[in-house]
């Protein structure tokens, strides 16, 4: 059984989804890819994982940081989950660059080269979005591109975090956008 509980936060609605014990999804409403995990037939209900997560987000909300983490349930790939547990390792207020993560996945696999664009996607595909921290990963040259929760809040939560935004911009144009 999946369940789900809605939270407002200061930038919109947000869906939090558990199978029980662990959080297994927190999107902004309308937000891409929230659909890839949630059933369509979920209950409402709050439940312990749900008031420890609104903990979390009142907390970062508040523009500090959460000195813990829900326990998380990662329902994907082993190279998306690799992936996230490398966003989860980026700071408050910090950014990462797809490369830097590629170059620590090849890192990690004894192998020469990891492709960011494939870093990219699985970025993309994060459904425990603001938690793992997809926000605070960047471009290269500082684009602020590839947040499925949409670039204005991407702007949002790193202003919340007091990133150094100097060198960051928002692309004119692009299919992440």
């Amino acid at each position: 059984m999946e369940y789900t509980y809605h939270y407002e936060s200061p930038l919109g609605g947000i869906t939090i989804a558990s199978s029980g014990e662990n959080l297994t999804g927190l999107w902004f409403d309308g937000q891409k890819y929230f659909g890839d995990t949630l059933p369509a037939e979920h209950t409402e209900k709050l439940l312990p994982i749900f008031e420890q997560t609104i903990n979390w987000l009142n907390i970062y909300f508040s523009g500090k940081a959460p000195e813990f983490t829900p326990p998380l349930d990662m329902k994907t790939t082993e190279f998306r989950k690799a992936v996230w547990e490398i966003m989860l390792t980026i700071p408050f207020g910090k950014t990462m660059t797809y490369g830097e993560i590629a170059a620590c996945i090849a890192k990690r696999k004894g192998i020469e080269k990891m492709s960011a664009q494939a870093v990219g996607g699985a970025v993309g595909h994060n459904s425990i979005s603001i938690i793992i921290p997809c926000h605070r990963v960047i471009g290269t040259n500082g684009s602020l591109t590839g947040y499925s929760g949409g670039i204005t809040r991407k702007v949002q939560l790193l202003t919340l975090e007091n990133a150094d935004m100097n060198g960051l911009f928002v692309p004119k144009k692009g299919t992440a956008l």
